[in-house]
């Protein structure tokens, strides 16, 4: 199955003559109320707030990758409702050396229990109003994403 068919492109176009290496991922929207569960991510040239998530291993499905990440990255367990929808990013991934073409598969969820501090470094949750979140994180995406949730 090719979920990149009809996905929107989020963000600057991609560079002519670069490389892009693809790169699928899942991201969650993890409500409690109308507050959502976002990871702020501090590494060297980084200090952003993200959806929590990542990339997907090779031999990795999309479901267990989502709920490992949300764990690494915010120290909470997660049930994962359904998919909200997607887009792809084409950026440079200062952490791999690479130029990534991200194919962002987005989940809508519930947090769970705080099991513990995130486990990655440089990161931290955090719980902010949906209306801001759509206005804060920093992917372009993952912003039309929360717009429609709030409203506008």
């Amino acid at each position: 199955m090719n979920f990149t068919t009809g996905l929107p492109r989020a963000g600057r176009p991609p560079q002519p003559g670069v490389a892009y290496r693809m790169r699928p991922g899942a991201y969650a929207v993890l409500l409690r109320g109308r507050s959502v569960l976002l990871t702020r991510q501090i590494t060297g040239d980084i200090d952003e707030l993200q959806l929590p998530g990542g990339g997907i291993d090779p031999d990795e499905a999309p479901l267990p990758a989502l709920i490992r990440e949300i764990y690494e990255e915010t120290g909470y367990s997660a049930r994962v409702l359904h998919r909200l929808g997607g887009f792809r990013h084409f950026a440079w991934m200062s952490d791999y050396g690479i130029h990534a073409q991200k194919i962002c598969h987005i989940y809508l969820g519930q947090p769970g229990l705080r099991r513990g501090p995130p486990g990655e470094a440089g990161h931290a949750a955090v719980w902010m109003p949906v209306g801001e979140a759509a206005r804060r994180v920093a992917s372009p995406g993952s912003r039309m994403i929360l717009r429609r949730l709030a409203g506008r």
